[in-house]
């Protein structure tokens, strides 16, 4: 079963969007900031991660840029899922090594779609 990493600080947003990809047959790992992720990454990497950018104890740029210097880790496909919608907030993202961005609330064929890209692409590098 493919394993997604969930790191989302607003409660009600983690366990929705979690229980959605479950039902999709995904088994997900959440966690509430970068910081957690990370620490959860680390112990058992998953298949792949969707990470909010703004978060408490680590953002999910800095996140990112972590997982850039590990290179076991920098190979998991990583889509950020955001709030944040500006051009530039989403250039930023994608030129920190994120696969895709997403900007929520997004239609959940949208996050679908863009799982099922990022880890097709993640399985062809690999």
């Amino acid at each position: 079963m493919t394993s997604i990493l969930l790191i989302e600080d607003f409660t009600a947003i983690r366990e929705g969007t979690a229980e959605l990809l479950e039902l999709e047959g995904y088994r997900v790992i959440a966690a509430k900031n970068g910081k957690e992720g990370l620490e959860k990454i680390k112990r058992i990497p998953p298949d792949l991660v969707i990470c909010d950018v703004r978060m408490p104890e680590m953002d999910g740029l800095t996140l990112l840029g972590n997982l850039g210097a590990h290179p076991d880790l920098k190979r998991i496909p990583f889509i950020f899922y955001s709030a944040k919608s500006e051009k530039r907030d989403i250039k930023t993202g994608l030129d920190a090594g994120a696969d895709d961005y997403l900007v929520k609330p997004c239609e959940l064929k949208e996050l679908l779609a863009s799982i099922k890209k990022c880890l097709l692409k993640g399985k062809s590098t690999s």
